[in-house]
């Protein structure tokens, strides 16, 4: 089990905020899908091209963002984007119809990705000598939240009113809202100078866009979890709905009890390379027995689906504490959340496709679609040591450059 406490104020602070907020988010992540389609009656085809419209207009955001977070302060950056989705959030009551809800929905992705690269800066500032596993303990902290938050959209689920999904949204909003008034007690994070070099910096850097993209394309698995099974469970098993947050549940303990652990055997970007192509194959397993879980009595299918769960969780342990690690190893320290929010653009390219992506494969085309979406992340898994090797090439050569600009400026 992770430590219960952080060693620091700063720390501490961070991850009270991290812990409201995902509270909130458990709510959402458990049953939002549910919220669109069963009290709004908006069909699954729509929510999905909502999602993937909302993931694309997030997407470069993020980069803009970061560079503003290291250049002007990350603290007040990161609470601004945290009262933005807040207000989305809240809005999602008002949307009866695709447009308001594809509108809400962009809004509250596009202050989601911000906040992850805002808060990059102040991980790397308050994270000690590695801040990798920091923010392995913050993930940590996240699935507590979200583990409580499930249990409320279980109750929600099995009432099924538009009202209880309603007051499911805005506890989520107001959750946003108290993460932002927490942050009021971390000490601001002074900007940091420029080098002199490109401005956009992590724009060139065509090694860590790769692994931005692969590492995007395995963030999919995210939504396995939050999209895909709920909707299998409701449509394609005999399973009772309650294992909707059953599942939920079984990931977050999981996550809760080895998230830390597994990051500190995690420690270089090869380590990196290496867990992504063991998540890899997790993912695929997985993926596997989940499509089995379909034209079975129901413990059978109960039974295959906390399989997989636990399964898919131990890759997305591997799969978290690889993207933490060459995340941060290979940005440079003047640019944290310019190169955290190119790193973002992966998170958000999954938002954008994974949802569609998963609805067309998993349950628009049913069993066959699964074992194509396990073969996919098998596959990047796969690509992600080659990729990992000419980073750590181009990090040294970068860095090889920049020594003497360095210590021109020091003289």
């Amino acid at each position: 089990m992770p430590r219960l406490m952080p060693d620091t104020g700063p720390q501490r602070v961070l991850a009270a905020s991290n812990f409201i907020y995902t509270v909130g988010s458990g709510l959402y992540l458990t049953a939002g899908v549910l919220f669109f389609t069963e009290a709004v009656h908006l069909p699954a085809g729509q929510v999905g091209l909502g999602l993937g419209i909302a993931g694309l207009v997030a997407l470069a955001l993020g980069v803009v963002v970061g560079h503003l977070a290291d250049r002007h302060g990350a603290r007040g950056i990161y609470a601004a984007t945290l009262v933005v989705q807040a207000l989305a959030t809240a809005c999602f009551v008002l949307a009866d119809s695709f447009w308001p809800f594809a509108l809400a929905v962009c809004a509250a992705a596009a202050a989601k990705a911000a906040g992850i690269a805002a808060r990059s800066p102040l991980i790397r500032h308050y994270g000690g000598d590695r801040p990798q596993e920091f923010r392995a303990y913050l993930r940590a902290v996240t699935n507590v939240g979200v583990s409580l938050g499930a249990v409320l959209a279980g109750w929600v689920v099995q009432v099924g009113t538009l009202t209880a999904y309603q007051l499911m949204v805005i506890g989520n909003a107001i959750a946003f809202v108290v993460s932002a008034v927490i942050l009021v007690l971390l000490p601001p994070v002074a900007p940091v100078p420029t080098t002199g070099g490109p401005r956009w910096l992590a724009l060139g850097d065509r090694p860590y866009l790769l692994l931005t993209v692969l590492d995007g394309i395995m963030a999919v698995q995210f939504k396995v979890l939050t999209v895909a099974i709920p909707l299998w469970i409701v449509g394609a098993t005999t399973a009772p709905h309650w294992l909707i947050s059953a599942t939920m549940l079984t990931g977050t303990f999981i996550v809760v009890a080895f998230q830390v652990r597994a990051s500190r055997n995690v420690d270089s970007p090869t380590a990196g390379a290496h867990a992504y192509r063991r998540a890899g194959v997790a993912f695929l397993i997985a993926c596997s027995l989940i499509s089995l879980s379909a034209g079975v009595p129901p413990w059978a299918a109960a039974a295959l689906l906390i399989t997989a769960v636990v399964i898919h969780t131990i890759g997305e342990l591997w799969h978290s504490a690889a993207g933490f690690e060459v995340s941060f190893a290979l940005a440079p320290q003047h640019a944290t959340g310019q190169y955290l929010g190119v790193f973002g653009l992966g998170a958000g390219l999954a938002e954008a496709l994974g949802p569609g992506l998963l609805i067309a494969l998993c349950i628009t085309w049913g069993r066959p679609g699964w074992y194509v979406v396990g073969a996919m992340f098998a596959l990047t898994g796969l690509a992600a040591p080659p990729a990992v090797r000419w980073a750590q090439r181009h990090a040294g050569a970068q860095q090889a450059q920049l020594a003497p600009t360095e210590k021109a400026t020091t003289a």
